[in-house]
């Protein structure tokens, strides 16, 4: 045997030796081009990373019902004979109270009932009034600001069906107007009292939400702003804000002058009115009063990439991550994070696109 050919036995030899104490794979990696396996990915799912609009919501308590009630005022003479029932609904033709047994007349308008109307009366309350009589029915007038003696005419019949003296006038203690249909919710007066005066309160014959909202919180409240009615049960309707109030009502905090009182004088509980609509009455039919939420969006990242929160890794080294699964290899990438909302953040960091793939820890 040659020299150099036992020369060669040893190093295998020693090779052997060598693998035998578990060295063989970094050893055998000097003596082969071929690169090693990527690791494989970690137990656990995987997500897709989205580029939506990220919002956060906030609720507040709100209370559903028909709002805060108004005052109704009568000019009619003499004493109240009849009254409607609480609860009940009053719109255009029905009647509001009796005074003496003569009916005072519920119209729809914006404009009070503040003269009388005759013939060759002119303004908008003739053509108001002129609406409402041709919505109930009677014709043979022009609708306009003139009062003519047709109008007079088609007066008279409505008269006549109301049982009262035909004059072809109207008198202002013989109407009332209201903007929309109204529903009785408090009775100012009793039957036997006078019939001129606050004879009762109201509410629009619709189901609203009003919500006290905190004043330094209120920015969410802008009049057209759509927002969601979390009802009892857990159904959720949208609304939309329809008005806000101006007037701040005092909390129990403490203002100027007592213990721990804020020194701007303000009550740091003081809130603000504010009402909503809830269009699908529907869905609130069976309700007369109930306690809701209302969620509003309080903040908005549109069209952001966003990641499941569980996605989050935190480094040794502070800050977050993210593991990007790419078939069988993955790669740690460092973030910045931006909102957190509805169980997604916003995330950005090098390289990082809608699309791809990164493990959510199980």
């Amino acid at each position: 045997m040659t020299s150099r050919r036992r020369r060669v036995l040893r190093a295998v030899a020693a090779l052997l030796v060598v693998a035998g104490a578990g060295a063989a794979v970094p050893l055998w990696s000097r003596w082969t081009t071929t690169a090693a396996p990527p690791p494989a990915p970690a137990p656990g799912v995987t997500a897709p990373v989205t580029r939506a609009t990220l919002a956060e919501t906030t609720a507040v308590d709100g209370e559903l019902g028909y709002g805060p009630a108004v005052p109704l005022t009568s000019k009619a003479a003499g004493t109240v004979t009849w009254l409607p029932e609480v609860g009940a609904v009053l719109t255009r033709g029905d009647v509001l109270l009796r005074a003496d047994e003569k009916p005072v007349v519920v119209l729809l308008g914006p404009l009070p009932m503040y003269r009388s109307l005759a013939r060759d009366s002119t303004g908008r309350d003739v053509r108001q009034f002129e609406e409402n009589l041709r919505a109930l029915g009677y014709v043979g007038f022009t609708v306009d600001e003139k009062y003519t003696e047709a109008t007079a005419n088609a007066v008279k019949r409505w008269q006549r069906a109301l049982r009262v003296e035909d004059t072809g006038e109207i008198d202002p203690g013989g109407v009332v107007y209201v903007p929309e249909p109204v529903r009785v919710s408090s009775r100012a007066v009793r039957i036997g009292g006078s019939a001129s005066g606050e004879v009762l309160s109201h509410t629009p014959d619709v189901k609203v939400v009003t919500v006290d909202a905190r004043a330094k919180d209120v920015a969410w409240a802008v009049v057209g702003a759509g927002v969601s009615v979390a009802l009892p049960g857990g159904a959720q309707v949208p609304g939309v804000v329809a008005a806000v109030g101006t007037e701040l009502s005092t909390g129990t905090g403490t203002g100027t002058g007592q213990p721990g009182g804020n020194p701007t004088g303000q009550s740091t509980n003081a809130t603000v009115p504010v009402t909503i609509t809830v269009a699908d009455q529907n869905a609130v039919a069976s309700m007369t009063k109930a306690p809701v939420q209302v969620r509003y969006t309080a903040r908005a990242r549109p069209d952001v990439l966003t990641v499941p929160v569980p996605a989050l890794l935190a480094p040794v080294e502070g800050g977050y991550a993210v593991e990007v699964v790419d078939g069988d290899a993955t790669r740690v990438v460092a973030v910045e994070t931006g909102l957190f909302a509805d169980g997604r953040v916003e995330v950005r960091g090098p390289g990082l696109v809608e699309g791809m793939t990164v493990r959510v820890p199980g």
